[in-house]
């Protein structure tokens, strides 16, 4: 079942509680605190994946919660960090906020989207130690997980849309054109849903077409299942207008406005993109007559914005020049995304091209960095952290890997949260 919208529940995993603990042990007069900080709740991930039509996995309002982190235990025991959770959502799918403000947009394969952070653990008593208070007897709670609303809106990822009244061909022509099996008959709203099909010229060009529920006056204010349709051209980048050339109802030149007119009052500029005019049916009585009537119609109010074929879909005829027209205004027309992040939000990755480690620094967010390699992962693994020694030989090893030097020339402001693995510090300026 092709499901596009849909609402989901977000909430991120509590960080652990820090741990108030004194070691004792027989003959150590003075143990000290020695209670470990908590681990980290999970965060929550949206993945985009190709391949992937619906979002019918979140067809039913859902709640999707990450683990929490682990209490910190005594003898400097850090507790263990809650397991991120990874939600795979279709390419094309828009991330909006309950407020309607789009939050990202999945434009493209392997896109991921940090959508609840969890909370961070909190610090243990020994964290506490200052030359006035050897024995602190307290520790940090863990924060709260983020907590979320958001909506998922599955917008599809089409090169070029046909739009057209009903029963106009549009069905048949992509069935024709490309691998598409989409259902054809003779009556209103044969095309309950969307359908992709991938359309392959001669010369082994290829591009992706789709045909979308058709259009009624009103469309745009949600009537019929024009809306739906409007939802998915948001993407295409060309037009392909497909016009009955013998219509049941009304004229060619009052049917083609009337579509125009709902593309209009979406209020996207869709009639600013590239818009091809196919009229189809040539093969029925009169359609060369009312074909010629047509062209001269438009001409006339539009000069030569509009290319215009003559295609028979049912008999392959006029196909190819039609085709190839779309072909070219693609190769001249940018992809539309429908959200960019700002220079904030943007990953950037620095590389200190460092022979010591390998690594890279990596802005994952606002105020969120990772370091990145597989050489300064492997040393990380091997560190025992459950003791102060532990920690203490992990920060020596960042160090002369000049760390911090590399997460300045990154960018990195105070207070900035660093992670490796699923170790995470908080970055301040020494």
């Amino acid at each position: 079942m092709f499901i596009d919208r849909a609402k989901v529940i977000l909430k991120a995993g509590k960080g652990g509680d820090g741990s108030v603990s004194f070691r004792r042990e027989k003959y150590v007069e003075f143990g000290g605190p020695d209670g470990g900080n908590g681990g980290k709740g999970g965060s929550i991930y949206l993945v985009s994946k190709g391949g992937i039509d619906t979002l019918s996995f979140y067809r039913h309002a859902k709640t999707f919660k990450a683990e929490p982190g682990d209490n910190g235990h005594k003898k400097n025991s850090f507790g263990r960090y809650g397991k991120d959770m990874y939600l795979t959502v279709p390419t094309g799918t828009v991330v909006y906020s309950e407020s309607g403000e789009v939050l990202f947009d999945f434009y493209q394969d392997n896109m991921v989207y940090l959508a609840c952070k969890g909370g961070r653990g909190g610090k243990g008593n020994r964290c506490f130690v200052t030359s006035t208070n050897r024995a602190p007897k307290f520790a940090e709670n863990g924060e709260k997980g983020e907590e979320k609303v958001v909506y998922l809106e599955l917008k599809l990822l089409a090169d070029c849309g046909f739009v057209g009244l009903p029963s106009v061909g549009k069905s048949t022509l992509l069935s024709v054109i490309s691998n598409a099996k989409p259902k054809i008959a003779a009556y209103k709203f044969t095309t309950l849903e969307p359908m992709l099909g991938v359309v392959e010229l001669p010369s082994g060009e290829s591009f992706v077409a789709a045909d979308l529920p058709g259009l009624i006056e009103g469309a745009s204010k949600g009537r019929g299942l024009g809306f739906i349709f409007l939802r998915h051209i948001e993407r295409c980048r060309v037009i392909l207008h497909v016009v009955d050339a013998v219509p049941l109802e009304g004229s060619m030149i009052d049917n083609f406005e009337k579509i125009n007119k709902e593309l209009e009052s979406y209020n996207l500029d869709l009639l600013k993109r590239p818009m091809v005019i196919c009229i189809n049916k040539m093969d029925e009585e009169g359609s060369e007559k009312n074909a010629r009537e047509f062209i001269e119609q438009i001409r006339a109010k539009y000069g030569d914005k509009y290319p215009v074929f003559t295609i028979s879909a049912i008999n392959r005829e006029g196909l190819i020049p039609m085709l190839r027209k779309v072909y070219e205004l693609l190769s001249e027309t940018e992809k539309f995304v429908l959200y960019k992040p700002s220079e904030e939000e943007k990953t950037y990755v620095y590389n200190p091209n460092t022979d010591k480690g390998g690594y890279q620094i990596v802005k994952r967010g606002n105020m969120l960095y990772e370091i990145v390699g597989d050489k300064v992962k492997d040393v990380y693994n091997r560190i025992n952290l459950k003791s102060e020694e532990g920690e203490m030989r992990l920060i020596s090893y960042l160090n002369s890997l000049n760390i911090e030097q590399a997460l300045e020339k990154a960018g990195v402001e105070d207070g900035a949260t660093v992670y490796l693995d699923d170790y995470e510090f908080e970055y301040f300026k020494g």
